[in-house]
């Protein structure tokens, strides 16, 4: 593992990055100022997956390896996996893609699990698991398999279908349980699942609205009779804590003031957390303007883009070469879901601040070259 660590820590990291931390993360340069979040970058967990990917390769460095979709959301990184010779299967694969997986093969689990399903299914074939995912996402499991057990359904705040709410709400499904899942995006869910619980709903609309995101048989007149709230580990905690809010009130509203059928257990990743917070902080400032650097699908990094375009100018870029010149940034819309590209993003303002951040999938060498890409163009 040393050796392993030593070469993700020439891929990755970055001494500019440390200096400026160190610096208590500004750094002025000319008339440019450029202040780094306190917390921002690879996790815990994202390190350990990458940490294990490439020993994977190291142990075994005559064998099939295989991927199970990404290992993290960020492509750059994926990227350098691909180099080293892991090849990528489907995120959620059919019986066709693990066909050809022998006993011989070695397949790795992402850092935000995978559905039993798959697993069992790769089990099956006799290859080796080298399993990556997160502490932190295997405590959610731990809590939606015991409100499976005790015959609560777990309604949890995420995205449908993204890897680790899919690996999620099958827990409540694996092995011997035969549990209910309800998974709800945003408060307008949130709000048709409290009125069928307070009123009772028409199932058909219920079951069409909510179609891809309900276990098999979910029939709301009977899951909703006891929940308990999770989440997918990388939502935005304001928006689970008023999740858990407005769920509790409309069980209390049905039964008369008790809360006995409602469960909640804080599940946001401390890692998350952190990066939130510390924009926050960093919102404080006075900034011109923020560049937040991921990869598009990171679940973490789109929400520190919504914290930060509520306050200044945000543009989300996956790397220094979205920053094409002073008058054109290439960047992705959150509300659009398009990558697109904007002009006049850099002022000529002196001085100029800059705020970064950058999601629990991005490494620091990302950040290094945003920021001399930024003083670049500033020309300093």
């Amino acid at each position: 593992m040393t050796r392993v660590q030593a070469e993700v820590e020439s891929h990755y990291r970055s001494e500019t990055v440390e200096r400026i931390r160190g610096q208590g993360g500004v750094m002025r340069h000319g008339d440019t100022i450029i202040r780094l979040a306190k917390e921002f970058g690879f996790c815990y967990g994202v390190e350990r997956a990458i940490d294990l990917a490439y020993a994977a390769r190291k142990v075994f460095p005559d064998q099939r390896i295989a991927l199970l979709g990404e290992i993290i959301h960020n492509p750059d990184v994926n990227a350098q996996i691909t180099a080293m010779g892991i090849e990528h299967l489907a995120a959620h694969p059919t019986e066709a893609d693990l066909a050809d997986l022998t006993p011989d093969d070695v397949v790795i689990v992402p850092a935000f699990g995978a559905e039993v399903a798959t697993v069992e299914a790769v089990k099956a074939r006799g290859c080796q698991i080298v399993d990556t995912t997160c502490g932190d996402v295997m405590s959610v499991w731990k809590r939606v398999r015991q409100n499976a057990a005790e015959q609560v359904t777990s309604i949890i705040h995420g995205k449908a279908a993204h890897e680790e709410t899919r690996a999620t709400a099958s827990r409540a499904r694996g092995g011997d349980l035969q549990g209910q899942y309800l998974i709800v995006l945003d408060l307008a869910e949130t709000d048709a699942v409290c009125e069928a619980i307070r009123q009772g709903c028409d199932k058909t609309v219920f079951l069409e609205h909510f179609q891809k995101a309900v276990s098999p048989g979910f029939d709301p007149d009977l899951h909703l009779q006891r929940v308990g709230v999770a989440n997918q580990t990388t939502m935005l905690r304001s928006e689970t804590e008023e999740i858990q809010k407005r769920i509790r009130a409309a069980i209390q509203d049905r039964d008369g003031g008790s809360s006995e059928n409602f469960r909640y257990f804080d599940t946001i990743c401390g890692a998350t957390q952190e990066r939130q917070d510390a924009l926050f902080q960093l919102l404080d400032e006075s900034l011109d303007l923020l560049l937040v650097v991921g990869g598009y699908n990171s679940s973490n990094t789109i929400h520190l883009v919504e914290i930060g375009e509520k306050k200044v100018p945000t543009w989300f870029i996956r790397n220094a070469e979205c920053l094409h010149s002073k008058a054109e940034i290439r960047h992705f819309d959150i509300h659009s879901a398009t990558e697109t590209l904007s002009a006049d993003w850099l002022s000529d303002k002196r001085p100029l601040t800059v705020g970064i951040t950058a999601g629990a999938s991005c490494p620091n060498n990302l950040i290094e070259d945003t920021i001399q890409r930024v003083l670049d163009l500033r020309g300093e």
